[in-house]
């Protein structure tokens, strides 16, 4: 998937007013996600993604990944977007079930198997990829 191809899904899911907009969710979204996965893991994904994506992973990779569930996820998402939790939880789905159909399987179950199990529905996979 090109670069202008996931924003364009992104805008499409979110149902954003532009693609500026897409890509700033995309941003917020792709931050909280890096400090929530190892480096390698997080390296590996953004080895996936499409055009600046991976680039901006990893300069938001911390050393050390923390641990925090979906609402906390959805919570530092709106912080970051200025969004009421409900809408950043539409915003994580709709950029995270983006990714999910921009990288393999195994990435994405690598991916899911470093989250607690809410996660894979923000991901629009209740469970694991084959």
């Amino acid at each position: 998937m090109r670069y202008d191809e996931f924003l364009a899904r992104v805008r499409e899911l979110g149902e954003y007013r532009d693609r500026q907009e897409a890509e700033e969710v995309t941003t917020a979204v792709l931050e909280v996600l890096a400090s929530r996965i190892t480096p390698g893991e997080t390296e590996d994904l953004a080895a996936q993604l499409p055009g600046p994506l991976g680039d901006f992973l990893m300069e938001s990779s911390p050393e050390r990944p923390e641990t925090y569930g979906v609402e906390e996820f959805c919570r530092r998402v709106g912080e970051r977007t200025g969004s009421r939790p409900r809408t950043a939880e539409w915003d994580a789905s709709a950029v995270l079930s983006t990714t999910a159909g921009a990288i393999s399987g195994g990435e994405l179950n690598q991916v899911l198997s470093q989250l607690p199990s809410g996660y894979a529905a923000l991901f629009g996979k209740p469970e694991l990829s084959d």
